[in-house]
């Protein structure tokens, strides 16, 4: 168990080409640890960005090429690893499941978690976002526990529902990993006003690693990826492109916040109207 850990978040621009991307992944990998990152996080769909459904074409199983990839990374630069996420083949072979894998510094697998909320939207600018129609949704909340930080994790459109992140602080989260592609539109207006929200109603750090740029034609993220403390205060932001951002993350910190402010102490569970 450690008191610190230095977490990089990896900032990302992902293609439809898994080998063009992995080989951004290895490389910020590198900065990152030389840096003296402990930890590095990377966006949602990091080997593979692509139009609607191309998910199908390089969903694998989770001791497929792209989470063995990922786990030699991680030994060979002695830190650990989040994959955002990857496509994952279910036993639906008409959706697969958007899977975020939290791997530790000898590459083995500490957690494993399936999106639960699907992003079905149409954009104002037109453009059909549905998510469901290639992707299986997740049923069950995972808290990993790395070095002693216990790490709830989501997947982007998660952050719009902080009843999944107060059930992750309840079952021990000091850390909510929220791996996205925020699109450029809502990115813009509502990304940090939602993670800020999530690190001060939980207590928790959050590490938000994020895509941006355009990925394709009419698919642009937003970016911004960042690095929060338990009182709400940004502690890294990514700057446009890709790269890498830092920040120390402190178990004492948590533990100080919540003994300033016990909130959930004071949580009441409340019903609906009877009858």
């Amino acid at each position: 168990m450690v008191e610190s850990m230095r977490v990089a978040v990896a900032q990302l621009c992902s293609k439809p080409s898994p080998g063009e991307n992995l080989e951004v992944c290895e490389r910020l990998v590198v900065e990152a640890a030389r840096l003296g990152a402990d930890w590095v996080a990377f966006p949602e769909n990091a080997p593979h960005l692509g139009p609607a459904r191309s998910n199908l074409g390089v969903a694998e199983a989770l001791d497929g090429p792209v989470v063995s990839a990922f786990a030699e990374m991680a030994r060979a630069s002695g830190v650990a690893v989040l994959l955002g996420s990857t496509a994952e083949a279910g036993p639906d072979p008409s959706r697969a499941y958007n899977t975020s894998v939290l791997l530790g510094r000898q590459g083995q697998i500490l957690g494993v978690y399936r999106k639960i909320h699907l992003f079905d939207v149409e954009l104002p600018s037109g453009q059909r976002l549905w998510e469901s129609e290639s992707v299986a949704a997740g049923e069950a909340l995972t808290v990993a526990e790395l070095e002693g930080f216990g790490v709830g994790m989501s997947v982007c459109y998660d952050l719009r529902f902080p009843e999944l992140y107060r059930a992750l602080r309840r079952r021990g989260a000091h850390v909510l990993a929220i791996p996205s592609a925020f699109t450029e539109r809502t990115g813009r207006d509502h990304w940090e006003v939602l993670l800020r929200a999530r690190a001060i109603e939980n207590q928790c750090y959050v590490v938000a690693p994020g895509q941006w740029g355009e990925h394709l034609q009419g698919r642009q993220s937003y970016g911004r990826s960042m690095i929060i403390d338990p009182w709400g205060t940004v502690l890294a932001t990514a700057p446009d492109g890709v790269g890498v951002a830092l920040a120390r993350i402190e178990v004492s910190q948590v533990e100080e916040v919540r003994r300033r402010m016990p909130c959930l102490s004071h949580a009441r569970l409340l019903t609906g109207e009877e009858g």
